[in-house]
């Protein structure tokens, strides 16, 4: 049976089930969840230029990281010409840029979202809250176990894959494309390296799901079932090095550090966003989607949804669940 907007807590998720609750759910959005129409035959450019603008424009995720790395490029980030050789001095200022960032970012939307609870139970997926105490997390608390986590290891991480790229563009081994020398490239690759990152992350993920690897490090991240703003980078240090190595595209495809750097905060405080538990951020009258119910479903589920929408790997390879319950049961059974 369908669910309706009117409270209906039907466990039964079917095709056409409008937004609402369930039994399962707190809130879940239109069932079947839709991937990017990018890769269906016969193209719909239509679907595809409404799927981009609705993704970019005007104030979304993705623009959002854009303007960051955009300020970050031009105001936080040391001459190249200073970074041609390793110094502690330029890599402890991006670390600690990277650190007041993360911590920013993920504060914030945890404060307004768990403790000022600024949009209540709108938009969010689980009835919990990712601020479980259990002995399974370092110091029996979910919330210390994630910041420790995301800072220490990610952050530190995050800024090592950094520093190597800014040694590679200082020295000349990776040539700058500037946005005069092809602005339809230009600005096209931003939308491209989405792509990239959904192609990067299902095959690391994928291979993170192997029972000795999951067990020794991918099974730090899965520690949340119930997800938030500072679970989604919380990781282990091998993980974060497998996890971060996409942005070692940039050595070979032709790029702007304006392009890493957008790369590098989608791996990064993006996680933030993408694992807040909530679809919607709303702020008065503002409202913005920040998550996708499809990597909700595999945090709960564990074996679904490896890769993300803007790539359909999950549905080529046998591994997507598109919210309905049949989905769910079938990929339980496997």
């Amino acid at each position: 049976m369908a669910i309706s907007n009117s409270g209906n807590t039907s466990e039964e998720l079917v095709l056409g089930t409008p937004a609402g609750q369930s039994a399962s759910w707190n809130w879940h959005p239109d069932i079947p969840i839709k991937t990017s129409p990018l890769f269906e035959f016969p193209l719909d450019l239509v679907a595809i230029v409404k799927w981009y603008v609705g993704a970019w424009l005007p104030i979304t995720e993705f623009g959002v990281y854009v303007l960051f790395a955009i300020g970050v490029w031009f105001w936080l980030t040391p001459p190249l010409l200073e970074m041609e050789t390793l110094a502690v001095g330029w890599v402890g200022a991006i670390w600690a840029r990277n650190l007041f960032m993360m911590t920013a970012f993920a504060t914030l939307l945890h404060f307004w979202l768990y403790t000022w609870k600024g949009q209540g139970d709108n938009t969010r997926f689980m009835r919990s809250v990712p601020t479980m105490k259990h002995r399974r997390f370092l110091a029996g608390d979910q919330l210390k176990d994630n910041v420790f986590y995301t800072l220490v290891s990610g952050v530190t991480v995050w800024t090592v894959y950094e520093t190597a790229m800014w040694l590679a563009y200082a020295n000349g081994f990776v040539p700058i494309l500037a946005f005069s020398d092809n602005p339809v490239w230009f600005v096209l690759l931003f939308p491209l390296i989405a792509v990239w990152q959904a192609f990067h992350f299902y095959c690391i993920h994928r291979f993170l799901h192997w029972k000795p690897l999951y067990d020794r490090f991918h099974s730090v991240h899965h520690r949340n079932v119930t997800i938030g703003p500072w679970s989604g980078f919380s990781m282990h240090p091998v993980e974060h090095l497998l996890y971060l190595s996409s942005l070692f595209v940039m050595l070979v495809v032709p790029s702007h550090p304006l392009h890493m750097l957008f790369l590098a905060f989608w791996l990064s405080i993006a996680t933030a966003t993408s694992h807040s538990g909530y679809q919607e951020l709303i702020v008065s009258n503002f409202r913005t989607t920040i998550s996708a119910f499809h990597h909700q479903l595999h945090h709960r589920y564990f074996n679904c949804n490896y890769g993300n929408i803007d790539m359909p790997l999950d549905q080529w390879f046998g591994s997507f669940n598109d919210g309905t319950s049949a989905a769910t049961k079938r990929l339980l059974r496997r």
